[in-house]
């Protein structure tokens, strides 16, 4: 299910030169039709627009307001993965409100410049690079897949900080890129143990898109089934955007697994899994996955998801203080008709918690600044306490297993 990203968003007074705006000024988010399309919005003034109306400010004698901190938001408006959008848009919005209102980023307000990042990713990348050169961007969260983070990286070479959400394969150690998500280690390794000694998991077939998350996590996936005494009785990845799931599925059933690792981008899993349960196998076959959130739960079906598990160091059913908090503060900001939270969107406001602190910490906005003191660090966010450590992230995961259109968690992973 599919939400169009609308809603209202916070801006910061930018410098005086270019006027002042409302803080609370209502906006549209449109989507985009192509990678890397910059949404202007009232409260986020498109940096050459604002310019073109500059005006000079009437004289002060009290100090000038610091200039608003541009941070690029890179997330899928479209595509595979643009069901993720609506939620991450409004976690992100909510995390600078929150951050604004308690005075900024070392004292300057963050002002978002949205970008898609559904797309190919060496236009996302392009369209990043242009964020910095033209835009003036000074750091960049990203919640999007793999393959986006990769070439987003080598475009911006360390240049500006790039603290990138979600879940994904590990290992990553560029200079001024900040992984801050969930790793197999964290998901997989437990996830599949717990299905092995408590639903008798041994025979594993693994299914996923073509790209470096899939095939990297599998690989570890392969490992942690072999120390628990399973098999893998087939492998197969399709291209992003498949919508033909007819021959994986012949060939899982004639591998006759007892579960199923599903590693399917967005709307390409929601596919996978109603055809799945169409076909009759959702009642003697495990499926496990750990990029499978509420947003594509609702896509999927409530008729749909039996026997269906998901590992995630984020759920909206989380009954943690913290994240009942979260949620309050959510709700109240955006309304009961808000996009569903998820633990994907949900990574965009951990990206901005972890950035601000991390700034704070160091006393700087400099990425190279910002790595030095990334070795050991901690910061508070709706997940609890997340701690970093030799720029690996360490925090509580959970295995949840669907119940209608939600989550239930059955077991703390780590």
């Amino acid at each position: 299910m599919h939400r169009s990203p609308d809603g209202s968003l916070r801006g910061a007074k930018d410098s005086k030169a270019a006027g002042a705006r409302s803080s609370r000024g209502r906006a549209v988010a449109q989507k985009c039709p192509t990678a890397g399309r910059l949404v202007a919005f009232p409260a986020f003034a498109h940096p050459l627009t604002a310019s073109a109306r500059a005006v000079p400010a009437a004289p002060s004698s009290g100090p000038r307001p610091a200039a608003a901190l541009r941070v690029g938001l890179l997330i899928p408006l479209s595509g595979p993965a643009g069901i993720w959008g609506p939620s991450a848009h409004k976690c992100a919005t909510l995390a600078v409100d929150e951050i604004n209102g308690g005075g900024g980023v070392l004292g300057r307000e963050i002002r978002l410049v949205l970008s898609d990042a559904g797309g190919a990713p060496a236009a996302v990348a392009a369209a990043a690079r242009k964020l910095v050169d033209e835009h003036g961007v000074e750091a960049i969260v990203g919640m999007h897949i793999s393959a986006v983070r990769v070439a987003v990286g080598r475009a911006l070479k360390g240049r500006v900080p790039f603290v990138y959400t979600p879940l994904y394969e590990g290992g990553e150690r560029s200079p001024g890129v900040f992984a801050v998500g969930e790793t197999p280690e964290q998901q997989l390794k437990p996830a599949v143990t717990w299905l092995a000694e408590r639903r008798r998991a041994r025979r594993w077939y693994l299914i996923g898109n073509d790209y470096v998350w899939p095939r990297v996590s599998h690989a570890a996936a392969k490992q942690y089934i072999a120390q628990c005494g399973g098999e893998v009785v087939g492998e197969e990845y399709v291209a992003l955007g498949c919508d033909e799931f007819m021959p994986p599925l012949e060939r899982i059933r004639a591998a006759r697994p007892h579960a199923v690792l599903v590693s399917l981008v967005g709307g390409d899993g929601v596919t996978f899994h109603r055809r799945f349960a169409a076909e009759g196998m959702a009642a003697d076959v495990l499926r496990l996955c750990s990029a499978l959130d509420e947003n594509a739960l609702l896509g999927v079906g409530a008729e749909n998801t039996e026997n269906l598990f998901a590992a995630s160091g984020y759920f909206a059913a989380l009954p943690t203080r913290a994240n009942q908090g979260f949620v309050e503060r959510y709700q109240r900001r955006f309304g009961l008709l808000a996009p569903v939270l998820s633990a994907l969107g949900q990574s965009c406001y951990e990206g901005f918690r972890f950035y601000a602190a991390l700034a704070s910490r160091a006393a700087s906005l400099d990425a190279v600044a910002l790595d030095a003191v990334a070795a050991s660090f901690d910061y508070e966010g709706a997940r609890g306490t997340v701690r970093m450590r030799d720029k690996r992230v360490v925090m509580a995961n959970y295995l949840a297993q669907a119940d209608g259109l939600g989550f239930r968690i059955i077991d703390h992973l780590s």
